[in-house]
């Protein structure tokens, strides 16, 4: 399984998934056509289009890439109205083939009603969508703070070396924001440092691995007694905590 990522507009990540034995193509969350073509034109194919979630910036090339490439294209069956030229709805848990390649449903609601994620267990690679971000979690438009909290719980019962492939470029501001409110974590000092070379470089911060992401991401860690003591909640709960970090990234 080779997955290229492919930078969108202005910090979005589709990524194309190519499996060498059947010679499968498919991308995640194309958002831009002219950009995603390019890359799929080295295959001349395109068998399937995989959408975390029904959001403009993760579906806009949904119509045109499946125009030329006969594609299907794979959704959340809760979005059935709302991704753009859909063919096959996703449940909860279901196991569904792409090629040779087969990937688990994670349903993973908070950002959207209908988000999901992809996850590959034999290549432990997940796709996470606006759930999950390098250093940080998306906002939580549809939904409630605790189903937010409790799709993260989800992701992070996976496999601690899972690679974590997201929706943007938004690790810079994320590592700024776990720093004000987790400035002891030696982690994710050490994070930032790899963080600044790769971006000097001109290269994705992505993907990151979910035992990083445990050790630095701070929405990851609401149980930590040091961050609960800086945010003034000693004894709330974990979700209470989640929240209220929430709302602080909201006005960063």
């Amino acid at each position: 399984m080779k997955v290229e990522i492919i930078p969108c507009l202005s910090d979005n990540y589709s990524y194309l998934i190519h499996e060498k034995e059947s010679n499968s193509v498919s991308i995640v969350d194309p958002s831009e056509f002219s950009t995603c073509d390019k890359v799929i034109n080295k295959y001349k194919k395109l068998d399937f289009i995989l959408n975390t979630h029904h959001h403009a910036d993760h579906v806009g090339a949904n119509l045109e890439l499946k125009k030329k490439y006969n594609s299907k294209i794979l959704g959340s069956k809760l979005d059935k109205d709302r991704i753009p030229g859909i063919d096959i709805f996703l449940n909860e848990n279901q196991k569904q083939k792409i090629g040779n390649l087969e990937f688990e449903v994670i349903f993973i609601p908070g950002h959207t009603k209908g988000h999901i994620a992809f996850f590959f267990s034999k290549e432990k690679i997940a796709f996470t969508g606006d759930t999950l971000f390098s250093l940080g979690c998306g906002r939580v438009f549809e939904g409630t703070h605790k189903e937010m909290f409790n799709s993260l719980n989800k992701i992070k019962k996976l496999p601690p070396d899972t690679k974590i492939y997201c929706g943007h470029e938004y690790t810079k501001s994320n590592l700024n924001f776990c720093l004000e409110y987790d400035f002891n974590n030696t982690f994710l000092k050490e994070k930032k440092i790899d963080i600044q070379k790769k971006l000097n470089s001109n290269q994705p911060t992505i993907p990151t691995t979910l035992s990083q992401e445990i050790r630095t991401n701070i929405f990851l860690r609401c149980n930590d007694p040091e961050i609960k003591r800086t945010l003034g909640l000693k004894d709330s709960s974990e979700v209470e905590v989640f929240s209220k970090l929430r709302d602080l990234k909201d006005s960063f």
